[in-house]
């Protein structure tokens, strides 16, 4: 915890200065940044002036990657329910609009704004590690969610929460391996295409792994093309109506998240094909929010691999232990399971959060 005191070593009246010009800075690029539309911020409320705020409230700068899914929007909102005034945070809250530089420049700014948390979910794994050098020397902790930096610049991290997204790959795989053994077609030919995320992000390349461990285990598993898709529905749609059209027979689907899943099921009937339990294509998705388990009831869609998205508790628990001067682990998984027909119902559906 060397590195917090050294942060906090100042002393109270220099603090309060401190934090009083990084929240009058927050409203400024506030004001700024959302007249141009790149980023969104949350500022203090209009009738509350930068010196009422409770100087005991922990300042957090969050980066969120951007708004390109349905599980994305579940994930920001996680984030901004955790962080609140009640609960003794100030949130100064960015959207990097899925772009790496936004994201770069956002941080800098936290570290300018000497805020007590940085916490962000790197749009890839690639580039970071200049900014999170700055952020180790300024003192300010920097906690991952979702996605991670490549394993070379892990150190420059205190913790991450998130999914462990290879094992969301094998479990992906060994979904299909028991399906195509019910029925009994393990030793036929399957040919299937991939549908991926971001290039680079820990997601994409995290699932890509974990399927392949499996699936290279199987030599009548062909995969015919692997496409990039960008974890929107537009994109999905536009991709897997090229495959559809290159390819006459596919027999799997392995779209790596719900969002392409949706835009490839548009196009899959466009085709005037079908997907789903007992149909021509068998549909795997991931991330599971609640259309996507509207699907898997309605049998349109044979199996979703959970992708929690309600990860701010997990960070606020770890900033609560940091606090209290306790360590913390590197790595914090949340829990996720596998959902098909059989585990599915409408309550699970109207419970869900996301």
């Amino acid at each position: 915890m060397e590195s917090r005191n050294n942060h906090r070593m100042n002393g109270c009246v220099i603090k309060r200065l401190v934090r009083v010009c990084s929240i009058l800075a927050v409203v400024w690029m506030s004001t700024c940044m959302l007249a141009c539309g790149t980023f969104s911020n949350i500022a203090p409320a209009e009738d509350e002036s930068p010196n009422q705020q409770d100087e005991n409230l922990i300042v957090v700068g969050v980066s969120q990657l951007g708004s390109e899914s349905v599980w994305r929007t579940a994930n920001t909102i996680s984030i901004q329910n955790e962080f609140t005034q009640e609960n003794g945070y100030f949130l100064i809250f960015n959207n990097a609009r899925q772009k790496q530089e936004n994201q770069i420049k956002a941080i800098r700014g936290f570290i300018s704004q000497r805020v007590d948390y940085i916490i962000f979910s790197p749009v890839e794994e690639n580039g970071y590690r200049t900014v999170l050098e700055e952020a180790k020397e300024a003192g300010i902790p920097v906690i991952l969610m979702d996605r991670t930096v490549n394993a070379s610049d892990f150190y420059l991290v205190t913790s991450w929460v998130g999914t462990d997204f290879t094992k969301e790959g094998v479990d992906a795989a060994k979904w299909l391996e028991e399906e195509l053994m019910n029925q009994n077609r393990e030793d036929d030919v399957v040919n299937i295409v991939i549908l991926k995320g971001t290039k680079g992000s820990s997601s994409e390349i995290g699932r890509s792994e974990g399927f392949d461990q499996i699936a290279k285990t199987h030599s009548n598993w062909i995969v015919l093309e692997e496409e990039y898709a960008d974890f929107t529905a537009k994109k999905g749609e536009e991709v897997m109506s090229k495959l559809l059209k290159r390819h006459t027979k596919i027999d799997v689907v392995i779209s790596q998240n719900d969002d392409m899943t949706f835009g490839a099921l548009s196009a899959i009937r466009k085709e005037g094909k079908t997907a789903g339990v007992n149909q021509e294509i068998i549909m795997v998705s991931f991330d599971a929010v609640k259309d996507a388990l509207e699907l898997v009831m309605s049998e349109e869609m044979n199996v979703a691999i959970e992708c929690n998205p309600l990860q701010a508790p997990y960070v606020a628990s770890i900033i609560r232990k940091m606090e209290s001067g306790e360590e913390v682990e590197k790595q914090y998984f949340v829990k996720e399971q596998v959902f098909t027909k059989e585990n599915v119902s409408k309550e699970l559906i109207n419970s869900r959060e996301y």
